[in-house]
């Protein structure tokens, strides 16, 4: 059974890989392919509303860029923030506590250069991006004297009773007699922030009660460049009344086309809308208390970086590196005298999800998303690493442990299973003969041959065991469940094991060895990666220790199973060390089975006396019966022929 695990895992890579391949979006190839940006946009006339006499018009002077330290860097919920008083935007937002790379020094860790990077601001041919850009639709052009997206904020600097920053608050006055202010301000020891986004009405009379405006909640999150991971995508929750989830996402393509935007609206009451790469999320969602319907709209954009691409080693196509997610908004205009005020809340920070689930448990569902058909398998392994993580404090070994747990447990099954196909082997050395007796007989009558064959296998009872690959699938939902979690999940991210080992969730990467050259499935090789050959050497070991099957069909099956070790550790070469770790000591529980527990305690291999009774037996018998039908019918065509030839 064991020589038949590299096959089987090697269709089930496969398969997942198909999956992966066809969950890309197939629009890519709509575009001109060609094409090395985006072509330049329309001009639209955008009109406003005159400023009103009396009304008082407050803007600030210039232009201005400023940075918020929030938190002490390498504490919980610490960032760097940079804004802009021009449309009140938020350019980048850097995690200062988690790091681009596992094995960074103290020094490196107060270096904002080498902190997660939550959004960015990118230079496209619009202009910077800028994401929480807070613009007016048609309808709320009766309040604006000119595009909010563009204006000159004023903008106050938050601090907590110590003198740190905390957040940021901007006001506008277009001069129309309303005012907007938008207050972002940290939630100490968390990665949320509260969001407020209000109106005061002056002087304005005779407005409609609600106007439309948008919100970009989330512009350019940055491309982790991850294999086995598409990504960002800008993504939406939308809560249906019976409760239930539904999520709808566009992930990031390299050449767009002609599809650069799209809607993402649904059915319900919208419970998040954001971007997400591999491990960091930016999601903004209403506040507790907040009437969701003022979230009533949802879009994607394609984000094209001009930096990335003039770069001369960047090829100009794969510049569409991102993309954005916008908001549309119902809001409540006041009458005069009196202010309107939405509270929101955004979450910007690790995928991790204790964390996410505890900000918006309906993020649960973008989880699920991520994992496809894995979901429940992946939460499931995830459950039993954390369980052994908590136990000896490293996840490399928890991998191990559980990998002997799931083959200890499985051990029994695994027992039977060996001694049922040691008994057939038994079985099929003693019939030997008479099948080579029949091979010979009727070797020039084919059809013959495989009768006689078959009545000797019914009358000796020689079938395979059914249970033989009984083990093998049950090892499948941890093999699946593992490869989702080690793509996916957070908790694994920058967890080391030991040596070189420094991250379970990439590659184990030795030494850089600079063989810069593209292979399907593997995709570029930069780095000697020694678990996944590890992984290959044991698994040949493993079937090289395993008896040479006696029946012609299992050896040269089991010939033919050499190369597939070889192909599975091809395609697996730059996955997770983690998914090497398993295979590897699964690969040397089954060496240590063949080697140490078979000769100390042997299979019983006495061949038993054939069952007269049971599945078998019946089948056995059916068999029979229809080799007699079937020898009848031609014994009547024969006849029928016969006669034809005398007529």
């Amino acid at each position: 059974m064991e020589k038949r695990l590299p096959f089987v895992l090697l269709l089930t890579a496969l398969a997942i890989v198909s999956i992966q391949l066809l969950r890309k979006d197939d629009a890519a190839a709509k575009g001109d392919a060609g094409s090395a940006g985006p072509s330049a946009p329309a001009v639209v006339q955008e009109t406003f509303a005159a400023p009103k006499d009396g009304a008082e018009r407050r803007v600030a002077d210039a232009e201005e860029r400023f940075v918020l330290n929030i938190g002490t860097p390498g504490e919980h919920g610490s960032y760097r923030a940079e804004f802009t008083n021009r449309g009140a935007q938020l350019l980048d937002l850097l995690a200062a506590d988690y790091y681009d790379a596992v094995d960074r020094s103290d020094n490196e860790k107060h270096d904002p250069t080498h902190w997660v990077t939550i959004v960015r601001s990118v230079n496209t041919h619009l202009g910077p991006t800028g994401s929480l850009v807070w613009t007016g639709r048609e309808s709320a052009r009766p309040l604006l004297t000119e595009d909010m997206g563009d204006a000159l904020w004023k903008h106050e600097v938050l601090k907590d009773a110590s003198g740190g920053d905390v957040g940021v608050r901007f006001e506008y006055a277009p001069g129309s007699g309303v005012v907007f202010t938008k207050t972002l301000r940290a939630v100490p020891g968390t990665h949320t922030f509260d969001l407020e986004l209000g109106i005061e009405n002056v002087s304005a009379e005779g407005l409609a009660p609600a106007a439309q405006f948008r919100l970009v909640t989330a512009d350019s999150v940055p491309a982790s460049d991850a294999a086995w991971y598409r990504g960002p995508s800008a993504c939406v929750g939308w809560r249906a009344d019976d409760g239930k989830v539904v999520v709808g996402q566009h992930v990031r393509k390299e050449k767009p086309g002609n599809d650069r935007s799209g809607d993402l609206s649904g059915a319900g009451s919208m419970s998040f809308i954001g971007a997400h790469d591999k491990y960091f999320s930016f999601f903004l969602f209403p506040a507790e208390g907040q009437d969701p319907r003022a979230l009533h709209g949802a879009s994607w954009r394609a984000v094209y970086d001009e930096d990335w691409s003039s770069q001369p080693e960047h090829d100009p196509t794969k510049g569409w590196r991102t993309v954005a997610a916008d908001l549309d908004l119902k809001l409540v205009v006041p009458p005069v005298g009196q202010r309107s005020v939405t509270k929101l809340v955004v979450y910007a920070g690790p995928k991790s999800h204790s964390e996410m689930v505890a900000a918006n448990p309906d993020l649960q569902e973008l989880i699920d998303t991520e994992l496809g058909m894995f979901a429940l398998i992946a939460h499931a392994i995830l459950g039993i690493l954390g369980f052994f993580h908590g136990l000896v404090g490293n996840w490399g070994w928890a991998i191990i442990l559980m990998t002997l747990t799931v083959r200890g447990l499985l051990f029994p099954i695994n027992r039977r299973s060996q001694t049922a196909m040691a008994r057939f082997q038994t079985k099929m050395k003693r019939i030997q003969p008479k099948i080579d007796e029949i091979k010979e007989r009727y070797k020039n009558d084919p059809q013959q041959q495989r009768q006689e064959q078959t009545r000797i296998m019914q009358e000796e009872g020689a079938f395979p065991p059914l249970g033989g690959c009984l083990p093998i699938f049950l090892q499948f939902p941890v093999f699946i469940g593992l490869f989702a979690a080690l793509r996916l999940s957070f908790d694994l991210r920058q967890q080391p094991f030991m040596g070189w080992i420094h991250d379970l969730s990439e590659p184990d990467r030795l030494m850089r060895i600079d063989f810069n050259t593209h292979l399907p499935f593997i995709g570029t090789i930069e780095y000697l990666n020694v678990l996944p050959l590890l992984m290959v050497v044991l698994w040949i070991w493993q079937q090289r220790a395993m008896p040479t099957p006696t029946d012609e069909q299992q050896a040269r099956m089991q010939k033919m199973m050499m190369w597939m070790p070889i192909a599975f550790g091809f395609m697996l070469y730059n996955y997770a060390a983690g998914l090497s770790l398993y295979m590897i000591t699964s690969s040397a529980w089954g060496i240590i089975e063949i080697r140490v527990i078979k000769k100390i305690w042997p299979l019983d291999d006495t061949e038993k006396p054939k069952k007269q009774n049971g599945f078998m037996a019946k089948l056995a018998e059916a068999q029979r019966q229809k080799i007699k039908e079937l020898e009848a019918s031609q014994a009547r065509k024969a006849a029928a022929a016969r006669g034809g030839k005398r007529r």
